[in-house]
């Protein structure tokens, strides 16, 4: 005859997982680990035997700063080799993070030694490559004039690659070009308007190669003689980095391929959802995306079912969608508080994410 198991209450559970009472009432919230059953009278919380296991797992993913939508997916699934996928991306975004601390405790005891060498990274690529990232996040500057830093350009120069970052706190877009480089990599915002020039530059003459200096006192691009100058601006730069690597943490939970003029075409005629934001009205498109990969546009009121949906900015889905210039793009959905993908299917470099509206 089986023996009942005595319910764990939240302390108790606290205890036997190693995680605070706060942080399993936190994870309830976030349905990560939801109690068994919650007590109508009282509230309290009521755990069963086999979730200290999970209880666990969380606390030891807590301990080493796996992102919550990581810890998220290794509760929610049963095969361990989902989980090792997991901890492997997680053990690789943490020796990205150290590499990049090194880096900047490199610069920072160059300074303490006054250092006069300048650090200068030079690089080509084809023009019409470095053309085509400023118009894929050209879209994402900040406006806000209380939020000067986001109308800038963030030039960030890797080991082989150029990246041109974007957002506006609601919206990021990112852009890739493989280039040809010499010298330490080095992250640089400039602002909009020498970004707007640079483009300027290249449209004169796409044909051929561009040529940057990058370095501390900011970006200078040259073609044919020609050339474009601009200061850097003293701001600390949000790090778009860690937010890409969260979300290659935790794959998404549903792809679509779209037909991007059929889905302009659909956009124009679905139900929207109006919203306002500090006196601005604006409308937020409803998408939904079954386990066939098929995508839809509702209305907030529908039914969702098995399906994954996210409300976005529908403003903002229709400039993605023409700042990504291809015939078919790949959205990638993750529930209803994780960012919107909008992905070229050829280019892994190049993408956008859109922040999510609570429906």
């Amino acid at each position: 005859m089986p023996v009942e198991r005595e319910p764990l209450s939240i302390g108790e559970l606290a205890r036997a997982s190693g995680l605070t009472v706060s942080a399993l009432r936190f994870y309830d919230r976030a349905r990560v680990l939801v109690p068994a059953w919650v007590d109508a009278h009282t509230g309290y919380r009521w755990y069963t035997t086999d979730q200290v296991r999970a209880a666990r797992l969380v606390a030891g993913l807590r301990r080493v700063g796996m992102p919550l939508a990581g810890i998220t997916a290794a509760v929610a699934t049963a095969d361990p080799a989902v989980v090792h996928g997991l901890l492997d991306a997680h053990l690789r975004r943490l020796e990205d993070g150290l590499a990049d601390a090194r880096r900047e405790l490199s610069r920072i005891r160059a300074l303490l030694d006054h250092e006069e060498t300048a650090m200068t990274t030079r690089l080509t690529l084809p023009r019409t490559a470095l053309a085509a990232a400023f118009d894929a996040i050209r879209f994402a500057v900040g406006t806000d004039p209380e939020l000067p830093q986001l109308a800038t350009v963030l030039v960030d120069v890797g080991a082989d690659t150029l990246t041109l970052v974007a957002t506006d706190r609601f919206r990021l877009a990112v852009a890739g070009a493989p280039a040809v480089v010499t010298g330490p990599s080095v992250r640089v915002p400039v602002p909009v308007e020498v970004a707007d020039r640079i483009r300027e530059l290249l449209a004169a003459d796409p044909a051929g190669e561009a040529t940057l200096t990058v370095d501390t006192d900011g970006v200078t691009v040259e073609i044919d003689g020609a050339r474009v100058t601009g200061q850097p601006v003293d701001v600390e730069y949000p790090d778009h980095r860690r937010l890409v690597l969260d979300r290659v943490a935790a794959a998404p939970a549903r792809r679509a391929t779209v037909d991007v003029p059929a889905l302009r075409a659909t956009l124009g005629g679905a139900p929207t959802v109006v919203r306002e934001h500090n006196g601005t009205r604006y409308e937020v498109t409803v998408l939904s995306v079954d386990d066939r990969g098929g995508l839809t546009v509702v209305g907030d009121d529908a039914p969702a079912g098995d399906d994954v949906r996210i409300g976005v900015n529908r403003e903002f889905l229709l400039d993605a969608l023409d700042a990504a210039d291809r015939g078919q793009l790949v959205l990638e959905l993750d529930g209803p508080i994780t960012p919107l993908a909008v992905r070229r299917p050829d280019d892994e470099l190049t993408f956008s994410l859109l922040m999510p509206i609570k429906l």
